[in-house]
């Protein structure tokens, strides 16, 4: 079984390519990314260089992997993905819940209006109540008379996941599923540990932040800021009065996010645009830059979790994952700013083999997360088969009939995408 991930971000296209082996682990076979040049602010305003990008970084996948591919896993992000949380109560037929009942409450959870332009991406469920008793992961089975479902849900744009999708469908693949990059790179970055005790995951991508909070083992929020990597280097470019490339190159070379860990001596000679002549400038100045753009994001997220009422639920602190979050001094920054622990996460999970070296950069956060999420859907998607088939035959399996992630299999509990439901 092969699986292929595609992440179409704002500065880079990422395709990855996977091969499920014996012991059900990923084994990574092949990889290519090329930059991105028909995204702002992880919106697609260009389909015809996206659709090139695509192609060029499928290509790279498939000569390394060897094989070709035809399905995959898309990212999508952007300001146009909204959440908010919901709760769903139905009776419980015959006093024990059914597949039937879950199906129910999460339908009920999911009544509520939307605007015209918006459609659901994804319905999560946080926990089930049966009789006021909270707390429940897996009804299933269970005595009551009253089924409760409190649900995350996500929404984006129409138009916006149209255009990924069209963008896959003219290179000639078939998209799968269309997964909320955030939630994509939870599977590879955070442990079970850290979602148990809550956490709040900052994925800093080229053109936008996605934020995601987890609390009790279940997402509670997600958030999507238009401030990323790239908005640092227009800051730069317009402070240094500098081309934009060369304030990419600057950042990647002596950027830090804390100017007080920069010598005031320190400097570097920045060119002039045309026939202006170039300048020396402190790099100091530079680090000051930076450092005023990524506080900015991070007193956002702030706000944004107390507004929310989370701060005081994320004992397991931040993690920062994403290619912009690599710069050094990052790390104290958002410490200072948030005051709790704060780590740098890339892929780790064990289920993950190959180009360990590679993919184990935070860059790779979101498409090895994709991967991993195509995985546990196809397992799923087999424990519900012989749920089905055990139920048919008259002989009911044990009370966890699949993983122990079984309620997040689409087909089964609702915890679908947009893509699957619309299209």
């Amino acid at each position: 079984m092969i699986l292929t991930a595609l992440d179409i971000g704002t500065s880079k296209v990422t395709a990855m390519i996977a091969r499920v082996t014996d012991d059900e682990t990923l084994q990574v076979i092949g990889i290519g990314t090329q930059p991105s040049y028909g995204m702002k602010k992880g919106v697609i305003v260009n389909i015809e260089a996206t659709v090139a990008s695509i192609q060029k970084a499928i290509t790279d996948a498939q000569n390394m992997a060897g094989v070709p591919i035809k399905s995959i896993a898309v990212s999508v992000s952007g300001a146009h993905i909204h959440s908010f949380n919901s709760i769903g109560v139905v009776a419980i037929t015959n006093h024990e819940v059914t597949v039937n009942d879950i199906d129910r409450v999460i339908e009920a959870a999911q009544a509520v209006a939307i605007p015209a332009d918006q459609r659901v991406l994804h319905i999560l469920p946080q926990e089930f109540i049966i009789d006021n008793q909270g707390g429940i992961k897996e009804p299933l089975g269970m005595s009551g008379v009253r089924l409760e479902a409190k649900v995350h849900m996500v929404t984006g744009s129409v138009s916006a996941t149209q255009n990924n999708i069209k963008c896959a469908q003219l290179c000639g693949l078939e998209v799968s599923d269309v997964v909320l990059s955030q939630l994509a790179s939870s599977y590879a970055v955070l442990t079970e540990d850290e979602k148990e005790l809550g956490v709040c995951l900052i994925d800093i991508g080229g053109g936008t932040s996605d934020v995601a909070v987890f609390s009790e083992g279940s997402i509670f929020h997600t958030m999507v800021l238009p401030i990323g990597g790239m908005q640092v280097s227009n800051d730069l470019a317009h402070a240094l009065r500098s081309p934009l490339q060369f304030a990419e190159n600057i950042k990647l070379r002596y950027g830090t996010a804390l100017s007080t860990e920069v010598h005031p001596q320190d400097v570097i000679e920045v060119p002039g645009m045309l026939d202006r002549p170039g300048k020396i400038l402190s790099l100091q100045t530079v680090a000051q830059v930076i450092e005023s753009r990524y506080e900015e994001l991070f007193t956002l997220v702030k706000q944004n979790l107390e507004n929310e009422g989370l701060s005081s639920h994320l004992a397991a602190g931040i993690v920062l994952t994403g290619g912009a979050a690599k710069l050094p001094g990052l790390l104290e920054l958002a410490e200072s700013i948030f005051r709790m622990p704060v780590r740098l996460g890339g892929p780790q999970s064990s289920e993950l083999l190959g180009l360990k070296e590679v993919i184990s950069d935070p860059i790779y956060s979101t498409c090895t997360g994709l991967l991993l999420y195509a995985h546990q859907q196809l397992e799923n998607g087999s424990a519900q088969e012989a749920y089905e088939m055990a139920e048919e035959s008259g002989s009911k399996p044990g009370s966890k009939p699949g993983s122990k992630n079984f309620y997040q299999n689409p087909k089964f509990s609702k915890v679908k995408t947009w893509f699957s439901k619309y299209f």
